[in-house]
């Protein structure tokens, strides 16, 4: 891991956006170099923003207004799709999670989570680009029940080959593409070429969609 991990926070309370920065600045890895109390404030914020301060990873409260957390999430991932996101809400349910799934988040996390499970998502996050918790795979499982909500999160162009499904695997065991390579004997290289066609045949947005293609499809268990 590198030496600081920047993180922006957006949320309208003030004292939440305050309580995060100062838990956060006790963490040696972690550097709070943005904070907005709504959508607007932030994306102009990144427009200005120097390179060195760009956040990896935005924490994004869903309840905001005028403009609330699916709508500026829908807006990050077009204009910022290598920003992690990672939402934090009071409102944790199943079709807020299959949404924001859709969308390409990281993460979820309900805002009376503990400080461990806090930073490690963070961390998990910035290392793999995804974090889910026993409770998050149990949601989804619930919510792929429905065949049409199934559906509407992916778009199959092809099936996967043997070798993309044990590139996927490992993918969810989150391994980077360097231990991937390793394991499988091939360059890391291959493995990002293999991870790429996988979400184009997937029609994922990102690591996240092939994680939850693969549970879904029994292609991986998290158990």
């Amino acid at each position: 891991m590198c030496d600081q991990i920047k993180i922006a926070l957006v949320d309208d309370e003030q004292l939440i956006l305050e309580g995060v920065k100062m838990l956060l600045s006790k963490e040696k890895n972690f550097s709070v170099t943005m904070m907005a109390n709504n959508g607007n404030s932030f994306l102009e914020n990144l427009e200005t923003c120097a390179e060195e301060d760009f956040p990896d990873i935005a924490l994004v409260d869903v309840q905001m207004q005028p403009m609330n957390g699916f709508e500026l999430v829908e807006i990050l991932k077009d204009k910022y799709p290598d920003l992690k996101i990672i939402i934090l809400s009071s409102h944790y349910k199943t079709s807020v999670l299959g949404y924001m799934v859709k969308l390409g988040v990281s993460a979820f996390l309900p805002k009376n989570s503990d400080k461990k499970l806090f930073i490690e998502a963070i961390s998990r996050v910035f290392e793999n680009g995804i974090f889910f918790t026993t409770e998050d795979h149990e949601m989804l499982l619930s919510y792929m029940n429905n065949t049409s909500k199934k559906k509407s999160l992916f778009s199959m162009d092809g099936d996967l080959s043997e070798r993309e499904k044990d590139v996927v695997k490992l993918i969810c065991q989150e391994f980077t593409n360097h231990e991937i390579a390793e394991k499988l004997f091939i360059s890391p290289r291959t493995v990002e070429s293999h991870r790429q066609r996988a979400i184009e045949k997937i029609g994922a947005k990102n690591t996240v969609g092939i994680v939850i293609y693969a549970i879904v499809n029994n292609i991986y268990s998290p158990a």
